[in-house]
């Protein structure tokens, strides 16, 4: 069959990221200064990523493509060294390929190559789905590396009194929160509750965190003002069907332009093969909830 996919140029290539987290299957990462594709299974050769890459760095290649195999794809991911290859298995372990990921471990014992995880397969000791929280090495654009974060876990109002004054906690679950960084693969979204926020909305609602967020994942976005809205519609879609995310609730602004992100999650709804109720929540220039219904 004819394939399409992403082929990237390292000598143009600059290393600015601006590609990753435009990568909606998290195939992309910035190693060793250099985008770098390191999963040939997840590359879809959508394209938005080429979009964002400022030198041309990146086309998309069609070709005639066997099927996946992982011993071939090792060949060219060993090549590219210790980091690519730690990114490439705790890749597959992200999503969930523990018969790819044994045949990877098993590539590396097999040419004497090793292993930068250690000898057995410790990256499917973490959870699923969840990248590495480091900055270094491998891990990409450290605003887009995904963070599993502890909010309180008292039913009370969250409050932190581990500092020099008492001040209201964190009800936060996740990193990153910008619906385009957001990787829907992600630990923290599998079977979650969502909140969708417009931008604005924290800064008007004074009790956010404790009545809006608690015990949800997080994805905001500015439907007047973001770029690539595409993006979210085809993201959230993937929430829908992939992370089976179990509710969304959006959140936004009485001002008619922030009814747009109500229309995404409409549209991804509409779009996706699973059905997902969706809460719709307005709020008043003052931080009061003027209406809110399941539509």
């Amino acid at each position: 069959m004819v394939r399409e996919i992403i082929e990237i140029d390292e000598e143009i290539c600059v290393g600015c990221g601006n590609c990753v987290p435009n990568c909606h299957q998290g195939a992309l990462q910035i190693i060793d200064g250099k985008a770098r594709l390191i999963s040939d299974l997840m590359c879809e050769g959508i394209g938005v990523c080429v979009g964002h890459c400022p030198t041309g760095a990146m086309t998309i290649e069609k070709r005639e493509a066997e099927p996946y195999d992982e011993e071939n794809v090792m060949e060219k991911i060993a090549a590219g060294g210790a980091n690519v290859i730690r990114a490439h298995l705790e890749h597959l372990a992200q999503h969930g390929q523990t018969e790819y990921l044994s045949q990877a471990t098993e590539y590396l014992r097999v040419h004497d190559i090793e292993n930068p995880l250690g000898h057995g397969s410790a990256c499917a000791g973490r959870n699923a789905q969840e990248a590495p929280t480091g900055h270094g090495g491998g891990s990409g654009c450290p605003g887009a590396a995904a963070r599993s974060l502890r909010p309180v876990a008292h039913d009370g109002p969250a409050i932190r009194d581990d500092g020099p004054s008492a001040r209201p906690a964190s009800r936060l679950r996740q990193w990153p929160v910008q619906l385009h960084l957001l990787n829907p693969a992600a630990a923290y979204l599998q079977g979650a509750d969502v909140l969708l926020a417009a931008d604005c909305t924290a800064y008007a609602c004074g009790d956010f965190h404790e009545r809006f967020l608690k015990d949800k994942a997080l994805a905001i976005a500015c439907p007047k003002l973001d770029d690539g809205q595409e993006s979210y519609l085809e993201k959230l879609v993937l929430m829908i069907d992939g992370a089976r995310i179990n509710t969304v609730s959006v959140l936004i602004m009485e001002v008619p332009c922030c009814r747009g992100l109500l229309a995404i999650a409409k549209a991804a709804a509409e779009r996706a093969t699973r059905r997902v109720p969706i809460k719709a929540v307005v709020l008043s220039v003052e931080g009061d909830v003027m209406s809110e219904e399941w539509v």
